[in-house]
């Protein structure tokens, strides 16, 4: 089985070193390509190399946040079926709504636990494993906070 290919997209590095800590501890074999910002992210979607299954998408960084690459992706059709898991330390009623409306797969507050994250990232992921489900079975959208 191919590993599943995530894009992460967060300003700060020591929640970027933490993800990666954390998914480096479940038994689901990935691969991730990290971005600092919106725009190094949407640089690498327009490229042409292989899409990602997921994206996990901070919304706060420089240059372009993630309400913005959010719309983009999901107004480009070679980019519509990509998950998108928004990946944030914020919490505002408004902003899901408004992120479920714009495409969101699934909002994730970032937890204050590292084993908190383990589990919350092991059942972002699990529906992934299935290689047939990754790019026709849209996740339901859910928050956990």
């Amino acid at each position: 089985m191919n590993p599943i290919s995530i894009f992460l997209a967060d300003d700060d590095r020591d929640d970027r070193e933490i993800f990666m800590d954390a998914l480096s501890e479940l038994p689901i074999e990935t691969s991730v390509k990290q971005f600092e910002n919106g725009v190094d992210l949407m640089a690498e979607l327009y490229s042409g190399n292989p899409l990602p299954d997921t994206i996990f998408l901070d919304l706060r960084m420089p240059l372009m946040d993630g309400f913005e690459c959010l719309s983009d992706i999901r107004n480009i059709p070679e980019l519509s079926e990509i998950q998108i898991i928004i990946y944030s330390t914020s919490y505002n009623q408004n902003e899901v709504d408004q992120l479920k409306e714009g495409g969101a797969n699934q909002y994730i507050k970032k937890p204050n636990s590292y084993n908190q994250l383990k589990t919350i990232l092991y059942k972002s992921l699990r529906p992934f494993q299935n290689t047939s489900s990754r790019k026709n079975d849209a996740l339901n959208f859910s928050v956990i906070v």
